[in-house]
């Protein structure tokens, strides 16, 4: 089954192997009939803690790692 992949910014780094990211989307509202922004925050595993806050990362979806950590850091290994 392929996993969801997600782009976004980066707003947290303080917790231990734990980044915050902000994810934003845009679509198209149906009645108003604007282009409208949504954001969403995930928590996203790093293992190697090489996230900064500001970086742009892609992060992927994986098995739960705690509560609210369902989602890991995911690099191009191409």
């Amino acid at each position: 089954m392929p996993k969801r992949i997600l782009q976004g910014v980066v707003v947290s780094d303080k917790n231990e192997k734990t980044i915050v990211v902000n994810v934003e989307r845009r679509f198209k509202d149906p009645l108003l009939k604007k282009i409208v922004r949504s954001s969403k925050k995930y928590h996203a595993h790093d293992e190697n803690k090489s996230a900064k806050v500001g970086d742009l990362v892609k992060i992927r979806e994986c098995r739960p790692i705690s509560k609210l950590k369902k989602w890991e850091v995911f690099t191009d290994e191409a």
